[in-house]
């Protein structure tokens, strides 16, 4: 077929704005999926997303779109001719859905560099919000086509023409251009789609050069190794012919080549334009990396690889334990398997006293740790302990020049030769109506976020703009921001480098032993409150013993606060009959040197609800 009947393009919005609604209905209109198949939230693959309504993994899909001969006549009065397009000629659609929320970033930037252009999707009666602009952004950058579209006008609390005017502020367009479509009842988008025709320019690859293919997602088939869903930039590929990857240098015969509808469909060729997948044969996902180019390994030697993605770095971190010490290779595997999809989680091995071997993993944000925890549950029946989350944060120490990054509070060195910590700080963005900028501010003012900028979209919603430590909002500003709107805010952030601040290591004692599991850095001015918060909440949690079980909180030699767990009690003289004082003395003086004992070498077996306790703030 020929190129100029290619687009390629990508929904953008901020999550629950009605991305995967929409392409249902692009589905059903070009018939792309048969009736009998179609259900709600197609492209949304795995349970989990379609139980909490949000996109997790980006998802390809190819579809094939008639002009109606009014919309023909009007876009292409000379198409024949012109471009060389029959009048019975279908468009080829290449739809990349991608996910909204801030944690999931790294799947919408992959997209975006796969296409041409993006329909920039707002809700009627929600408006232009935080992660509606961060996605603009990013698409302006890549320098794609934008549609912006207002959806869910259906709704009766729809406010069309504020949500018009919101985009016009940003966008810089006309009010005319932006298109009304209802993603529920299929309103409009007819229209979007002859939109799409219209104004997203064609790929401009040529068929003639060598094969040049960028690797935008992966995931692994038992029966055909590496499936690279790639974006053929220039020449094309069929099966049976060898491949290298330019960034890993491997090679391979390729066993097959297809489209994505959005099952895979096999095909004799892909070619410059395209996206599709490629059954690469390796074996493992390291072999084919997100943003590597594929090219002939006939004419490796002449080729420039394509720029690719910036390596994503996970920006918190935490420990995940087997509960039982024989579950250690299976979680390993399981851990090995999530990573094959999802390109921006990473683990790596650690062993703790406390809780035994595990490993150490890197996540983009608290809902993307959730979202792994909760398929380890489902899909390996793996339910892990889980440390509390943090960041990485730059040590300079005495007499060493070069700065030490520190991953875990265990890695933290002693007080005494530490000169400077540094932590990451990100740009905030928070959209939000005007009605709430006192509580918001107010909310601000408890974290340690500086004000930067206030500016009005219209007279009732507004951006306010922070720089804040990474630490204070990744762990529940979020629902706090949402309880201080009445749900209304929202929020975005960057990060924009590492400041110095004044830092400590908080450690928490059980009996005595420091548990290095309940180990983590804090603001200095902060760690009374929170260390008294935390042996607060193990005092209700651990389970009494025969003996006083003493929580400590401490920094350094320093204990802050301190809460006991009363031992059980026992009464030693219910069997005395009368006699002397001193025989009553004697029995308890005995009970009092057992308890003594018992304590110094007691051991304390700290359940897993007491550690998930702790996490949750």
């Amino acid at each position: 077929m020929n190129k100029e009947n290619v687009r390629n393009f990508v929904i953008i919005a901020h999550i629950d704005h009605g991305k995967s609604t929409l392409a249902d209905r692009m589905l059903e209109i070009t018939h792309t999926v048969e009736d009998r198949k179609m259900k709600e939230q197609l492209l949304d693959t795995m349970d989990l997303e379609r139980e909490r309504g949000i996109t997790i993994k980006l998802q390809p899909v190819r579809m094939l779109y008639k002009l109606p001969d009014i919309a023909k006549a009007r876009l292409f009065p000379s198409s024949s001719r012109a471009l060389g397009i029959p009048q019975s000629q279908a468009f080829i659609l290449n739809l990349i859905d991608t996910p909204g929320h801030v944690d999931f970033q790294y799947e919408v930037s992959r997209s975006l560099a796969a296409v041409e252009g993006a329909v920039l999707l707002v809700d009627a009666s929600k408006g232009v919000q935080a992660q509606t602009v961060a996605n603009l952004y990013h698409a302006v950058e890549q320098g794609l086509e934008i549609i912006p579209v207002v959806n869910k006008i259906d709704l009766p609390n729809a406010e069309v023409e504020k949500s018009k005017k919101e985009i016009v502020h940003l966008l810089g367009c006309h009010e005319e251009d932006i298109l009304e479509a209802s993603g529920k009842t299929g309103e409009g988008v007819e229209n979007i789609l002859q939109k799409i025709v219209e104004k997203i320019p064609h790929p401009r690859g040529e068929q003639e050069k060598s094969l040049r293919a960028l690797i935008f997602d992966s995931k692994y088939d038992t029966y055909k190794g590496v499936l690279a869903y790639v974006r053929i930039v220039d020449g094309a590929v069929k099966a049976e012919e060898k491949i290298l990857t330019m960034a890993t240098k491997q090679g391979s015969i390729v066993i097959e080549v297809g489209h994505l509808k959005p099952n895979l469909e096999k095909t004799p060729g892909l070619s410059a334009g395209d996206i599709g997948y490629i059954a690469t044969g390796f074996k493992t996902v390291e072999d084919c990396r997100v943003g590597d180019t594929i090219v002939l390994e006939k004419n490796k030697e002449k080729i420039q690889a394509l720029p690719g993605y910036k390596e994503i770095m996970p920006v918190v971190y935490a420990s995940l334990y087997p509960k039982e010490g024989d579950d250690y290779n299976f979680m390993r595997d399981a851990l090995g398997k999530l990573k094959l999809n999802d390109a921006a989680f990473s683990f790596e091995p650690e062993a703790n006293l406390a809780l035994g071997r595990g490993f150490r993993c890197g996540f983009l944000g608290l809902l993307h740790m959730e979202i792994i925890q909760e398929r380890l549950k489902r899909e390996f029946e793996i339910d892990p302990v889980i440390t509390t989350p943090s960041v990485v944060y730059q040590v300079s120490t005495k007499g060493k020049k070069e700065k030490t990054k520190i991953y875990s509070p265990l890695e933290m060195p002693d007080l005494s030769v530490i000169e400077s910590i540094e932590e990451p700080y990100v740009k905030l963005d928070l959209i939000s109506p005007s009605k709430y900028l006192g509580s918001i501010m107010d909310l601000m003012r408890s974290t340690r976020a500086e004000y930067k900028n206030t500016e009005y979209i219209d007279a009732e919603r507004l951006i306010l703009t922070f720089e804040a430590p990474l630490t204070d909002v990744i762990i529940d500003l979020h629902d706090k921001l949402k309880s201080a709107s009445s749900g209304y805010a929202s929020m975005n952030y960057e990060i924009i480098g590492n400041r110095p601040n004044k830092l400590v290591k908080l450690d928490i004692l059980v009996a005595g032993d420091k548990i290095d599991a309940f180990s983590r850095i804090v603001p200095e001015e902060k760690a009374f409150s929170e260390g008294k918060a935390t042996v607060e909440k193990l005092k209700d949690v651990i389970p009494r013993q025969n003996f006083v079980i003493a929580l400590q909180a401490a920094v350094g030699a320093k204990i802050l606060a301190r809460e006991s767990v009363k031992a059980f009690r026992k009464d030693v003289t219910a069997k005395l009959y009368g006699g002397d004082i001193t025989r009553k003395r004697k029995l308890l003086e005995k009970q009092k040197k057992g308890k003594k004992k018992m304590t110094n070498i007691g051991r304390v077996e700290i359940p897993s609800s007491a550690f998930l306790a702790v996490l949750r703030k």
